[in-house]
């Protein structure tokens, strides 16, 4: 008996080491930087500063577009939120643009299409060769990354019915991590207020320009969804002052328009 209280006592000392090792441990990482899932929070408010380096960061001498200056910033706000760099964002899956308006710190974005399906219920990739109802019918869907650094937004644009049969793009942005605000056209959850309102440093670029449409904005965090309502109306989204990571779930990506002349899906070239 004696025997095994006195084994009992070793184990139970044994244990409370292990768990004080464990927490040593994590003490230890947390001291030397290395987060822990804990600290992530909501996911709204990064584990270190997100800096945006601004333009002279993100441009090459002769003018041109600096696409792997870009990609280090976007991995950087990645790593201050503990956010995974999946493998694919190190290829050129992973694409970064200024739309040609030599203004990233402002205007820009990066992202990557996780998929951008079109097809045909039936088609000759179908191995079930489906022969329903809905044979030959199209249909898309899209799975997509938006990364925006501090205070960055997209060039106001919208969605139209393009040439391969399909309507409009419609779609829902989904917050990951940080702020975003969403301007349109129209209101669509109801939580929107106009543009007008806003603190005129707060207003976005282009706002008072004869090109420029949307009229009110919105604000949500990580974790909220926002979803464009109303087909072929102008959007755009600006992310907070801790930069975002959006998930985007749409309709097939088909045609799009800006409502600022010149502005295209490339980057800026040498001067």
């Amino acid at each position: 008996m004696r025997g095994n209280k006195r084994m009992s006592y070793l184990l139970a000392a044994t244990s409370v080491l292990c768990i004080a090792g464990v927490v040593l441990s994590v003490g230890c990482q947390q001291q030397q930087g290395k987060p822990s899932i804990m600290n992530i929070g909501d996911g709204s408010k990064p584990l270190k500063e997100v800096v945006n380096p601004g333009n002279k960061a993100f441009y090459k001498a002769d003018g041109s577009f600096d696409a792997a200056a870009v990609k280090k910033a976007y991995f950087a706000m990645l790593e201050a939120y503990n956010a995974p760099i999946h493998p694919q964002l190190k290829t050129d899956e992973f694409w970064v643009c200024d739309f040609l308006s030599r203004d990233h710190e402002k205007l820009g974005m990066g992202g990557i299409f996780w998929v951008n399906m079109e097809a045909s219920y039936g088609d000759d990739t179908d191995p079930g060769k489906y022969d329903g109802e809905y044979k030959g019918q199209k249909f898309g869907y899209l799975g997509h990354e938006i990364y925006l650094l501090p205070g960055q937004m997209l060039p106001e644009h919208r969605h139209i019915g393009g040439e391969k049969g399909y309507g409009p793009k419609m779609e829902s942005w989904h917050i990951r991590y940080g702020t975003v605000e969403f301007f349109g056209e129209y209101k669509g959850d109801g939580t929107e207020k106009p543009i007008s309102e806003m603190a005129e440093k707060d207003r976005p670029w282009g706002y008072g320009e004869p090109w420029f449409k949307s009229k009110y904005v919105t604000s949500k965090s990580a974790g909220g969804i926002y979803t464009l309502t109303a087909p072929e109306t102008w959007h755009f989204q600006r992310a907070g002052p801790n930069g975002a990571i959006v998930s985007e779930y749409a309709t097939f990506h088909n045609q799009v328009e800006f409502s600022k002349p010149g502005m295209k899906f490339a980057s800026s070239e040498a001067k």
